[in-house]
């Protein structure tokens, strides 16, 4: 007869939260560093597999590994609803009194899982970071795209978010708690997880080399994801909005100016230089202040459809494996996410 489900919550120290979404290549890689690693910590833990909507064969591996590994539990997402998505879908259903998140591209060593939870415990901490001292194995155009960003967010965020610090972190129960109370919608947990405030320490790790597959962050998410961050935490580009505006009327006012000068002496068609390039720039800056002002507005009008932010259809935990869940179109409590938890 299976274990009840508050008695196998109770029981469990440690969750690991990996989001999937096409990992056929790096999964069997994976699960032969993973498996070593947790099996020596001599706690009862889980692993949760979160599948992010893949078309290849990751979930069929994920159903072949799991028929040997019984502590490895799948999650599988209705449609691809974006890493953070994924990773909230797991935290959400996480059991354990510790939950270490990681991506599956072995870029971030589950070796290091073990350091984490034995710092968390003996300095009673609840984040532990994973910090990427060394990026030699990214390329020279990620390093400095990855330097700019956090650049930018300590900046607006505060010097609290830790520089070079991921998703490939530990968090205490008491943390996860907080996290799943909190209301955002389009969710950076590496800029929500600091804001909490909770005791914290770090782990240092040279960041290593994907060792197959492709990665899932190519320019255009991680471009996205700098935009999340900004206008989910700073109104910092309004204000700059408003400075541009300012500017531009100062740069008016000299083109008046200008202009009434050269009507003056009779210089009115040296001036359509001048009045060309003014109509230009103040085009352009009308045009990047009604696109902040639309970032915001859009980020309003996502919270007030407060739409689920990810629909489960499966999850292996004998808990939450139901037949409302398993059946098309179900919108039950256990087969749909939190509003506010995707980014």
């Amino acid at each position: 007869m299976p274990e009840a489900p508050n008695t196998v919550a109770a029981a469990t120290v440690l969750s690991v939260v990996i989001p999937m979404f096409n990992e056929e290549e790096v999964l069997p890689a994976l699960v032969t560093r993973l498996r070593p690693a947790l099996a020596g910590l001599g706690v009862a833990y889980e692993v949760i597999a979160v599948d992010d909507g893949s078309t290849d064969r990751t979930a069929e591996l994920l159903a072949a590994f799991r028929l040997g590994w019984p502590e490895l539990r799948i999650i599988g997402l209705r449609r691809n609803s974006g890493h953070q998505a994924a990773l909230t879908a797991g935290l959400d259903r996480a059991l354990g009194a510790y939950v270490v998140s990681i991506d599956a591209d072995l870029q971030d060593p589950p070796e290091k899982i073990p350091e984490m939870l034995e710092l968390a415990r003996k300095d009673g901490l609840d984040i532990v970071y994973g910090i990427r001292a060394d990026r030699a194995s990214d390329t020279g155009f990620k390093r400095w795209t990855a330097g700019l960003y956090y650049l930018l967010v300590r900046r607006l965020a505060g010097p609290s978010v830790p520089a070079q610090a991921g998703d490939f972190r530990l968090l205490s129960r008491a943390a996860v708690d907080a996290l799943k109370a909190l209301p955002d919608q389009q969710r950076v947990y590496r800029l929500l997880v600091p804001w909490l405030g909770f005791p914290s320490g770090e782990v240092t790790y040279e960041r290593a080399p994907r060792p197959a597959g492709q990665s899932k962050y190519p320019l255009g998410r991680m471009i996205r994801l700098a935009v999340d961050s900004v206008t989910g935490f700073s109104a910092a580009p309004l204000r700059v909005a408003t400075w541009l505006g300012a500017f531009a009327f100062l740069v008016c006012l000299g083109l008046m100016v200008y202009t009434l000068s050269a009507h003056a002496f009779d210089h009115t068609v040296p001036g359509w230089t001048s009045l060309f390039t003014g109509v230009l720039f103040i085009g352009a800056v009308q045009l990047v202040c009604v696109g902040l002002l639309g970032e915001y507005v859009g980020r309003i009008y996502t919270a007030v459809q407060n739409r689920p932010t990810y629909f489960v259809g499966h999850d292996t935990f004998v808990g939450h494996d139901t037949a409302a869940e398993r059946s098309e179109g179900a919108t039950t409590p256990l087969s749909q996410g939190r509003s506010g938890s995707r980014t």
